[in-house]
């Protein structure tokens, strides 16, 4: 029962797709939601890579249509990862100590630093999605890389890593996913990643020099917030899924098909 009321969990939070909350949230619900949050996401993904691709159909330009993606999914999440990734990006630049640092990230305002980080990181997401687009099976390419990026979260939750603060989602799922379990989810993931991009007819070995990137960049923030902030908090946690997303759909349009 936990698992569904995980998945309950994953889609309710990760998502606008309105479903029934869990009766209980604790630890195992909160395993569960993030071991399956590539699934949570599938049809906030699927719409996005559905419209882009009626976007290029439509003789949109490639770009625009990308933009387009990216805006779908901001609504489809609440834009919350956007949100994880200009508060961490403003406590890990702001130069203060760990406490004001973590003020900081919990203040609703964006500062520029992250507003940086966010144009940044939508304009190069934008980008990538149209490049994608305009491959055959570009747009289930795309859909599967944005699954991919929310195996991210693992990273953050994975034995080992702390929370920053006693409260908040940061302490409810630090620590609560074992190595082997976040290690098999990526495999999985990577192998979903490259049966996509083989019919787009990219290189088989370009998905694996993309995910082994994204969970460079992965390892690298988290370590960063643990010295740092002395641990994950949620929006660390979003931060993770915004970077992993950037680096992915980049990486994927380094190698284009037939190259």
């Amino acid at each position: 029962m936990s698992r569904f009321a995980g998945l309950r969990l994953a889609v309710g939070l990760l998502t606008i797709v309105p479903v029934r909350p869990p009766e209980t949230i604790g630890r195992r619900e909160a395993r569960a939601a993030m071991l399956l949050a590539p699934f949570a996401v599938l049809p906030v993904a699927l719409a996005a890579g559905l419209v882009g691709w009626g976007a290029t159909v439509a003789g949109v330009p490639p770009v625009v249509a990308g933009f387009v993606v990216v805006a779908v999914l901001a609504f489809g999440t609440r834009a919350m990862h956007l949100d994880g990734l200009a508060d961490t990006t403003d406590g890990l630049g702001s130069g203060k100590e760990t406490h004001r640092a973590l003020e900081i990230m919990r203040r609703g305002d964006v500062g520029p630093m992250g507003t940086v980080a966010l144009v940044l990181a939508l304009s190069m997401q934008a980008v990538a999605a149209g490049a994608l687009l305009s491959h055959p099976f570009g747009w289930l390419q795309l859909v599967v890389l944005v699954c991919l990026s929310r195996a991210a979260l693992l990273f953050g939750c994975v034995a080992g890593v702390p929370a920053a603060r006693p409260d908040g989602l940061g302490a409810l799922v630090a620590g609560s996913v074992g190595v082997p379990a976040a290690v098999l989810s990526w495999l999985v993931g990577l192998a979903a990643v490259t049966g996509a991009a083989a019919l787009t007819g990219q290189a088989l070995w370009a998905p694996a020099v993309g995910g082994v990137l994204a969970v460079l960049a992965c390892v690298w923030l988290v370590l960063r917030c643990v010295r740092r902030l002395g641990g994950i908090t949620g929006d660390v946690l979003g931060a993770l899924v915004e970077v992993c997303a950037t680096v992915l759909l980049v990486t994927a349009t380094a190698w284009p098909p037939g190259r």
